[in-house]
This record gives C-alpha cells, sequence and structure tokens, in this order.
C-alpha cells in the first residue's frame, strides 16, 4: 500500500510502498501522535525503515491496498 508522510520545514513528502496493513500503519501513526513513541517507525515492502520524528508530522495519508500485479506488463 502506498504511504505518504508529509515533514514540516521540508519541502517534499515521503512516498513509500509498504507491506505493512492500513491497521497497522494507522495503529504506528496513533503511537507517534499520542506521545507514546517518539518516532514514526514503517518499513517498505524491500524491508528498508523509515524513521520519521513525531514532533515533524504535519500529515500521514494511507492509500488503498495495491492489486498484485501479474504478467509480462508489470515490470
Amino acid at each position: 500500500m502506498e504511504v505518504k508522510i508529509g515533514v514540516q520545514n521540508a519541502a517534499r513528502e515521503i512516498v513509500l510502498e509498504s507491506s505493512q496493513s492500513a491497521d497497522e500503519v494507522e495503529t504506528a501513526v496513533a503511537a507517534a501522535l499520542d506521545g507514546s513513541s517518539k518516532l514514526l517507525k514503517l518499513t517498505d515492502e524491500h524491508g528498508r525503515k523509515v524513521l520519521v520524528p513525531a514532533e515533524r508530522l504535519a500529515y500521514v495519508e494511507i492509500g488503498e491496498q495495491a492489486a498484485r500485479k501479474v504478467g509480462f506488463g508489470a515490470i
């Protein structure tokens, strides 16, 4: 699923394809915003971790689950 993260005082947003579910991403964002975690921690579909300080979050946009691509046109 596609996740877009807006960061305060940054010209560009962070965009990543995450293998986490929408509920997992929402739980991580809620934990960062309520103060129980100082970092928003997400993992993309290649296993890379994205860490954003909670006090710098401007917005988080959670997209729909991506349909699995099949065939030669999926490259």
